[in-house]
C-alpha cells in the first residue's frame, strides 16, 4: 500500500473517531460528568491528529482561485476549528476530573455558558463540514443510480427528523445564549439519545451536501482548479 493511501486511510479513521466522539460528547445524560471530560480530552486528542494529518491544507489557503465552494468549505473549516478550540478551553476551565489544574483558567460563569453554546456550535458545524466531503466520498464509491435514489431518500427523511428533534429539543437556545445550562432527559434511553444525535447531526450534513452539489455543479470546470 502507498504512502499516500496509507495516508488518506489514517484520515478517514481520524474523522470516524471524532464523529462517534461527538455524539458520545452530545450525550452528557448518559455518560456522566467523568466519562464526559475524559471524551472531551480525546476529543482535543484527536482534533489535534487531524490538524497535523491535515497540515498540507493550511499550506493552499492563499493558493488558488476560490469559487463559492471552496470558500464555504474553508470558512467552515476555520470555524470548526475555533469552536473545537475554545469548547475544549472552556471545558478544561471547569475540569474537576480529567485535567483539575487547569481548573479556573476562565471564570466558571463565562466558561460554563461558552461551553454549552459553542459545543452546540461545533455539532452544528461538524455536520456541515461532513456535508460538504460526501458528494466528494461517494463518487469515489461509483453507485447506481437507484442506489443513489434510494439514500437520498433516507437521507432525506433522516434529515427532516433531525430537524424536528433540534428544534424540539430546543437546540437554538443553546446556540445563541438564550439558556445559562442544558436541560437534559436523564429518563431517556441511551441509546435514543444517541440514535436522536445522530438524526440531528444528519440534518446538518444533509444541509452541507446539498450545498456541495449546488456550489459544486455552479463551480463546473473551474471546480477541479
Amino acid at each position: 500500500m502507498s504512502r499516500a493511501k496509507t495516508h488518506i486511510i489514517i484520515k478517514r479513521i481520524v474523522d470516524a473517531a471524532m464523529t462517534v466522539l461527538l455524539l458520545f460528547l452530545m450525550a452528557y445524560q448518559v455518560t456522566g460528568e467523568v466519562l464526559h471530560e475524559w471524551i472531551g480530552m480525546s476529543m482535543t486528542v484527536l482534533v489535534i491528529i487531524h490538524q497535523i494529518l491535515n497540515r498540507k491544507w493550511y499550506g493552499t489557503l492563499f493558493r488558488g482561485k476560490y469559487h463559492a465552494y471552496r470558500v464555504l468549505a474553508a470558512a467552515v473549516s476555520i470555524l470548526l476549528l475555533c469552536c473545537f478550540a475554545m469548547t475544549a478551553f472552556c471545558g478544561m476551565s471547569m475540569s474537576g476530573y480529567a485535567v483539575p489544574f487547569l481548573y479556573g483558567m476562565a471564570p466558571v460563569s463565562f466558561a460554563r455558558r461558552m461551553h454549552l453554546s459553542l459545543s452546540h456550535w461545533a455539532f452544528v458545524l461538524m455536520g456541515l463540514h461532513l456535508g460538504l466531503h460526501i458528494p466528494a466520498m461517494a463518487a469515489g464509491l461509483n453507485l447506481k443510480d437507484k442506489t443513489k435514489t434510494v439514500l437520498a431518500c433516507v437521507f432525506l427523511c433522516a434529515g427532516g427528523a433531525g430537524f424536528w428533534l433540534f428544534l424540539k429539543n430546543g437546540m437554538p437556545d443553546y446556540l445563541f445564549f438564550r439558556v445559562p445550562f442544558a436541560f437534559l432527559d436523564y429518563e431517556k434511553a441511551g441509546w435514543l439519545v444517541f440514535f436522536e444525535n445522530l438524526l440531528m447531526l444528519s440534518f446538518w450534513a444533509f444541509i452541507g451536501t446539498r450545498a456541495a452539489l449546488i456550489l459544486r455543479n455552479a463551480a463546473g470546470k473551474e471546480f477541479i482548479k
